[in-house]
């Protein structure tokens, strides 16, 4: 399988990082959105990042969905995600949060980097920051609630999630998500961070 995408996506690494964690063998082509267009339009027309080619060559897009069809081929025993109800919904509650957190700081990054300052709508981004703040509140919340990983004793997709998000705040947007304000998420993304799957997936 081909993996499209740079690492620097949050959403890309996730999806990297979670098949090497699940032992599903795939290759990764670091090809940009926007260096690399017409290269990434080649293989998929709609040009998102991650893209994932199956081995029938089926294109498949959105890191939700291509973890999706992962866990189907993982099946139980290498599954990510919690097999019981309770647990599968705190899991999802868990990634919904980190996913608003992902979007809303890519809108950030947008703004300032794609718009000149004098184009910047303020209120807007007051506003978004504060959504991104907020997801991070409740992610912190959830993390005190475990003495190890969100999934217990081993890393689950919840925790690759999370972990993977913390190192995107900490290089895009370090001066509005901070590990003082959020030390427990800190102390899990560096506990992450050292495992091997996550150090041969940098960035």
């Amino acid at each position: 399988m081909r993996l499209i995408g740079m690492l620097d996506s949050p959403y890309v690494r996730r999806v990297a990082i979670s098949m090497k964690l699940m032992g599903i063998a795939f290759t990764n082509e670091q090809i940009s959105l926007f260096r690399n267009f017409d290269e990434f339009r080649a293989i998929n027309p709609v040009v998102k990042a991650p893209t994932l080619v199956t081995d029938d060559g089926a294109v498949l897009m959105d890191s939700g969905l291509i973890l999706e069809y992962l866990e189907r081929l993982a099946g139980p025993q290498r599954s990510l995600m919690p097999a019981a109800a309770p647990e599968h919904v705190e899991a999802l509650r868990v990634i919904g949060l980190q996913l608003a957190a992902y979007e809303k700081s890519v809108q950030i990054i947008y703004e300032h980097n794609h718009r000149p300052p004098e184009k910047w709508h303020q209120p807007w981004l007051d506003r978004v920051q504060g959504q991104l703040l907020a997801a991070y509140g409740e992610l912190e919340k959830a993390m005190a609630r475990h003495s190890g990983w969100f999934g217990g004793d081993r890393v689950m997709q919840a925790d690759v999630t999370v972990a993977v998000g913390w190192r995107f705040m900490q290089h895009e947007v370090p001066e509005i998500v901070t590990p003082k304000a959020f030390p427990k998420l800190a102390a899990h993304s560096a506990r992450a961070e050292a495992l091997p799957a996550f150090i041969e997936t940098g960035f």
